[in-house]
């Protein structure tokens, strides 16, 4: 083991982090957190992906320790020559004794399952890259869950030998077997709520339901995992996803190496991280419904509520009379045809308002209101402010938020 840190050196410590995808990057951001509030490091950092070699560099380089997510057989070897203390992000083989701080998958699941349980399914489906580690974890705690609910969970391919190859080469395989996908989701009892492994499967089960014509989320509602955000909103429709707390883990792992560093003994035990929650996009923003009538007349609207559309446009789209859309709407959704019209017109405007330096007469015209003066007295009637003010009260929020730690 290297020496003991004198008080005013300065720790040299490596950081073998993927920074190509939002986990590791949100690991580096509490690691970061760690290094402004409890004292500096000297980093030693590249950027890298998950399963790439062990860079050049630290061949000859003598650290006083390291925290790893890189997914290398040669990585275990380099550690014990080094000498120094090590936290991984990742699971570890059982031969090798070093500490360990994850995400908790089982809760992943867990939160998951509630997720689409809280919208009323009754069918529920997992697909993942079966043979990756985490994937194969998230895919046994899911159809766990379902099971103790007294129902059945349909699961994509057969199980695969996890460790045998990458888990970027389950990955990359997985991603070519999109018309099996498509192929398995027709089968499917619907209306399904899916979990996906993480968000690279689950926008390709979005794009699998696209081509065969299953409508999202009415017939197969989907939630994936790790946010990374840009892929989630790109999907189509916007994916929600379960949001991993990977700044804890950064921190934590950067406080448990700097009582490694100054001496203590690691913990035995992995560390377990419990998921922050599920980020909600359009992909779940649905109750599953039997009617397949009125799950037409929800994704009518939801589809065409900002091009001006009113309750009329929605019966002549389903070929309903208004009396009877409106009372099995009302029975099925909880409230009206027009409420929810209304309803996803003000949440774009919303979106608008804050994503956006559109002057209101613009957002009223993208929602689909001809004056100005309309949208200013309906938001402020259904909101509590007006849009203007709702615009200034949001990035006041955006701005404290931005705040360092």
């Amino acid at each position: 083991m290297n020496k003991r840190l004198a008080p005013f050196d300065r720790p040299r410590v490596a950081l073998l982090i993927e920074s190509s995808r939002a986990y590791g990057r949100g690991i580096l951001s509490g690691i970061a957190k760690y290094i402004r509030q409890q004292g500096h490091w000297a980093i030693f950092l590249q950027e890298q992906s998950l399963c790439d070699d062990l860079p050049a560099w630290l061949e000859n380089w003598e650290g006083d320790g390291l925290i790893t997510r890189i997914e290398n057989r040669a990585l275990a070897g380099f550690i014990k020559r080094l000498g120094a203390p090590a936290v991984y992000l990742r699971n570890i083989t059982p031969n090798l004794k070093a500490p360990s701080i994850v995400t908790d998958n089982a809760a992943v699941s867990r939160i998951a399952f509630s997720h689409l349980r809280e919208r009323g399914f009754r069918h529920f489906a997992f697909c993942g890259f079966n043979g990756a580690d985490y994937s194969d974890e998230r895919r046994e705690s899911f159809a766990e869950f379902v099971g103790e609910a007294g129902l059945r969970c349909h699961i994509y391919g057969q199980a695969r030998s996890s460790g045998q190859f990458s888990t970027v080469t389950y990955e990359e395989e997985g991603l070519k077997d999109g018309e099996q996908v498509a192929r398995w989701l027709k089968e499917l009892a619907k209306p399904v709520g899916l979990m996906a492994c993480n968000d690279m499967r689950g926008q390709q089960v979005l794009d699998a339901c696209r081509t065969i014509g299953v409508a999202v989320p009415e017939e197969v509602a989907v939630v994936g995992v790790d946010n990374e955000e840009v892929l989630c909103d790109l999907s189509d429709p916007p994916l929600s996803s379960v949001v991993p707390n990977t700044e804890r883990i950064g921190y934590e792992a950067a406080s448990m190496l700097a009582r490694m560093m100054a001496g203590q003994k690691p913990p035995g035990e992995r560390l377990l991280i419990e998921p922050s929650g599920v980020i909600t996009r359009r992909s779940t923003e649905v109750l599953a419904i039997e009617d397949r009538r009125i799950a037409a007349a929800a994704r009518f609207i939801r589809e065409h509520a900002c091009e001006g559309i009113d309750v009329g446009n929605v019966l002549r789209a389903v070929a309903m009379s208004r009396s009877t859309l409106e009372r099995r709407y009302t029975r099925v959704m909880g409230h009206s045809p027009k409420y929810d019209i209304l309803r996803f017109r003000l949440d774009r405007a919303k979106q608008l308002l804050v994503e956006t330096d559109f002057p209101v007469a613009l957002v009223a015209e993208k929602i689909g209101f001809e004056h100005t003066e309309y949208l200013n007295i309906i938001f402020k009637k259904k909101v509590g402010l007006t849009p203007a003010q709702f615009r200034a009260r949001s990035r006041i929020a955006d701005a404290a938020d931005r705040l360092p730690a």
